[in-house]
Parts: C-alpha cells; sequence; structure tokens
C-alpha cells in the first residue's frame, strides 16, 4: 500500500466558526463556510474544494496533453458544479464539468480534450469505487503486548486497533498478522520500525528506544 500523497492533508479547527486550517506539502490553504451556514466565507467550502480538484486535474491534464501535442490553445477554462437526487433511498451525486475554449479551437481538438479530461487521475477516483475510512487516536491504559529488540520495543494494545492495514501493508518485513507473534523487529532498522509505527492512526501502534522514559504515544504522521 502506498499513498497517493507522501504527506497527508492535516486540518485543523479552533474556535472561530467554521474556518478550518488545510496545511500541505508546501503551505496553508484556509476553509469556511458562508455566512448562510455560519462561518465567515475566509475560505472555499468544502464543496468547492472538492469542484476545485475536479476542476484543476483536468486543466492540468488536458495542457498536459496539449503541449505534448504542440497544440495551438493559449488558455481553457473549466466550470465545475454538482447537485445530488435521491432514487429508491439511494442517494447519488452528479458532478457536471464544462469545458470552456477560446474561439478558434478546431472541433477534433475539442472532443480529443473531452475524452482526456475524463481520464485525468480524479476522475478515474470519482468514477471508481471509493471507500471513506475514518480512524481515532486513543489513549489510556490497556493490555499492552511488548515486542523488543536491543534498539527498540515496539508496544501493541490490541483493544485500540481498528485495522487501518498500514503497518503490515507498508512494512510487511516486520509485520506480519498471519503469524501469532506478528511483529518482528529485527525485519528492518530501528529507524524504520519507529517511522511506520508513528503512522498508525489509532494508538495502537507505539515505540520506546532503549534510553526512553514511557511517555504519551506518538501522534500519526
Amino acid at each position: 500500500m502506498k499513498y497517493i500523497l507522501e504527506n497527508p492533508v492535516a486540518g485543523t479547527i479552533g474556535l472561530v466558526k467554521y474556518q478550518c486550517t488545510l496545511q500541505w506539502r508546501n503551505g496553508k490553504i484556509i476553509a469556511d463556510e458562508p455566512p448562510s451556514s455560519g462561518g465567515g466565507d475566509q475560505g472555499p467550502d468544502p464543496h468547492s474544494l472538492l469542484a476545485s480538484a475536479v476542476a484543476s486535474c483536468a486543466l492540468i491534464t488536458m495542457r498536459m496533453y496539449i503541449d505534448r501535442k504542440g497544440w495551438n490553445i493559449p488558455q481553457l477554462q473549466v466550470n465545475v458544479n454538482m447537485y445530488q437526487e435521491k432514487v429508491n433511498e439511494k442517494l447519488t451525486t452528479i458532478i457536471d464539468r464544462d469545458i470552456v475554449f477560446d474561439e478558434g479551437v478546431p472541433e477534433d481538438q475539442k472532443l480529443k480534450l473531452q475524452e482526456i479530461a475524463n481520464l485525468c487521475p480524479i476522475s478515474k477516483i470519482l468514477e471508481n469505487d471509493i471507500k471513506l475510512r475514518t480512524f481515532i487516536f486513543k489513549t489510556g491504559e490497556t493490555k499492552t503486548i511488548k515486542y523488543a529488540n536491543d534498539e527498540i520495543t515496539v508496544l501493541w494494545k490490541p483493544a485500540f486497533c481498528q485495522h487501518s492495514t498500514r503497518c503490515w501493508k507498508q512494512l510487511p518485513q516486520v509485520f506480519n498478522p498471519s503469524i501469532q507473534k506478528w511483529i518482528d523487529p529485527n525485519g528492518a532498522p530501528a529507524e524504520r520500525v519507529a517511522e511506520q509505527v508513528k503512522r498508525c492512526p489509532s494508538g495502537a501502534l507505539t515505540f520506546l528506544y532503549p534510553s526512553d522514559q514511557p511517555g504519551k504515544p506518538v501522534q500519526p504522521v
């Protein structure tokens, strides 16, 4: 398992309704709700952010194709909106993406770019199966099993495990759920084991170095 993003987008919210700060790999984005929903409208709302992903991915993909072909299309625009309809208790979301060309673009190039827009990565995500998983990081005292060598001790709290599968899919030489003693800290360097443990979103996995004193668990990265 390899995530698409090298680092996750991290969102935080304080007491200002309903302003969120979204940290991405090279900066911050503010998301908010409009005044009609009680927000301050200081940034795009979540639906607008989704629409922005659909628009920007199509534009980037089309621009790559245009440049590769050497076509004379200096600018193009994509408008995105969405609506929902419920039929037989099933809710369906329809996302409309309109491509707007300047005058003079040949019809065959328009049709080809329509096809290319539908092949952009975000389109492929939305048009195939999507599973949304939500994890929470737990702390507290519960049964803890230790797996140790001279360089690192991995602590596992079975009651906290939410089975994100990040551990064994990303570092199978250390984590193998098909056997009883499923964590082998000798399977990778201690630094790599620690890095993987930090990715656990549930608090089920933590670690200690020999010189460490037990402290608060490391939040996932």
